[in-house]
């Protein structure tokens, strides 16, 4: 595998940093290609187009052996137009179109319907913006298929680094009061990302995305930016309710979730010379299915939760940097046989931040998991940032599954402890808001249970690199 070039070029960047942050300031975008089509005020038009060359040496999912590449495009083009010129001045139209595809593959490889959607729409909506009515400053509605992205992402998230972005058919209301208290509700169904099997995700097919009318998310989520501003300043609170419901149609089976999920998060954004927090927690009730099979019948009771939390000191210094210690805790599942689902799954929300890079790699996921950990973070420029992360990772529940490789030990004689997690990242903007340059590399060095599951790969550690460029337009 050409694996040891790509941790040459990343490990060498750093020593590299006086250099690339000579510039301290960032210029303006130079590029927008509504204005270079010279378009009217009306019609806004921009994209983004990402290749990014990724490589695994080592594998830790069940049965995997040797390593693997894949060479991954997505392109991105949203037209949205204005009404403005038929006396709708509040009301406009949106298309987004997603073209999601990989190359370099093999039959190893663990593509899903995160790596492939070959040209497809990822939005389709019509958007009122009412803003000053209700009694609140910013207001809009949209209907059709959208794009989610909502207070920490944890819940719901327009993904940054998989290779396909969720979208979800329904309505999003959200509002904006003028002292800055915001509420988003909403009322959809995922769409189903198509195709799915593996022959098809190898060679691109391009086939109609669907939504899944059998399944329909709803919920309300609430910020307050100052309402504990007399004992901590510039401390956000935020609470919310989802609720998923799920029935089986004929094109798509479900393990029937009946999940209701309230939580609440509270945190302080960094800023230099202080420190910053952030707890957040929500628990699972309801019921589901084991399985997908129409003939599974049998309701469990499901009791799952999850909790982030961390705490951070920003260093006065010209790079910006940033030290922390974080948390991060999904529930696992007690017993299979005991009628009950206690193993908390992550369902339309991001883990990359919390939990490292993903792409063909990411053995972490918040699923079963008990992982203490650090970063740091630092930025010599505007145009220039470095992280590096750790965590200890283990399994909430010794007889539960370690999701994302597959692998579990109904007895718990393989202990709980999964590895040593490590993950970097690095991005730079080679031309300031239009073409930016990112590489990072992650290493798992397996615990006890990863050796020892039944059907654990045994090849030791798993490296993993990437290198992508991004081009904004």
């Amino acid at each position: 595998m050409p694996y040891r070039p790509l941790l040459w070029l990343l490990f060498s960047l750093p020593l590299m940093a006086p250099d690339l942050a000579a510039s301290q300031v960032m210029p303006p975008a130079h590029f927008k290609l509504d204005q270079a089509l010279e378009l009217p005020d009306w019609v806004t038009l921009r994209g983004e187009a990402r290749a990014r060359y990724e490589t695994l040496d080592g594998q830790f999912r069940a049965g995997g052996k040797g390593g693997d590449q894949v060479l991954a495009f997505r392109t991105l083009v949203l037209a949205e137009a204005s009404l403005a010129g038929l006396e709708l001045p509040h009301v406009a139209l949106g298309v987004e179109i997603q073209d999601s595809r990989v190359e370099l593959d093999d039959a190893g490889t663990p593509l899903s319907t995160s790596n492939v959607n070959a040209l497809d729409v990822l939005q389709a909506y019509v958007r009122f913006d009412l803003d000053g009515r209700l009694g609140q400053k910013d207001v809009s509605l949209t209907l059709g298929r959208q794009t989610l992205d909502i207070g920490s992402r944890r819940v719901l998230e327009r993904v940054e680094m998989a290779n396909v972005i969720f979208s979800y058919t329904g309505a999003y209301w959200r509002s904006v009061s003028a002292r800055g208290r915001e509420w988003h509700v909403v009322y959809v169904s995922p769409v189903g990302r198509l195709p799915s099997t593996f022959p098809e995700l190898a060679s691109n097919e391009v086939v109609a995305d669907k939504e899944e009318w059998g399944r329909v998310f709803w919920g309300a989520h609430y910020r307050h930016p100052k309402a504990l501003e007399a004992l901590v300043p510039d401390t956000w609170i935020e609470g919310f309710i989802y609720r998923l419901k799920e029935r089986d149609t004929k094109d798509f089976a479900t393990p029937n979730r009946d999940y209701v999920q309230p939580g609440f998060r509270v945190f302080r954004a960094p800023k230099e010379g202080r420190s910053d927090f952030e707890v957040e927690a929500s628990w699972r009730t309801g019921s589901r299915r084991a399985t997908n099979a129409t003939t599974d019948v049998r309701d469990l009771d499901v009791n799952a939760w999850t909790l982030h939390a961390h705490w951070a000191w920003n260093f006065k210094s010209d790079w910006n940097w940033r030290a922390a210690l974080d948390y991060d805790f999904a529930s696992g599942d007690k017993s299979p046989t005991d009628g009950r689902f206690d193993r908390f799954e992550r369902l339309f929300g991001g883990r990359r931040t919390d939990l490292g890079n993903t792409g063909i790699h990411g053995p972490l996921t918040p699923a079963n998991l008990n992982a203490p950990g650090a970063r740091v973070e630092f930025a010599p420029s505007q145009k220039l940032d470095f992280r590096l992360s750790y965590k200890a990772a283990y399994l909430a529940r010794a007889t539960d599954l370690w999701s994302d490789a597959r692998l579990q030990d109904p007895s718990g004689l393989s202990g709980r402890f999964i590895g040593h997690s490590w993950d970097s990242r690095m991005r730079y903007w080679v031309v300031p808001g239009t073409v930016r340059a990112e590489t990072g590399a992650s290493a798992l060095f397996p615990g006890r249970f990863a050796k020892a599951a039944p059907n654990a790969p045994k090849q030791g550690r798993t490296l993993f690199g990437y290198a992508a460029v991004v081009v904004t337009f």
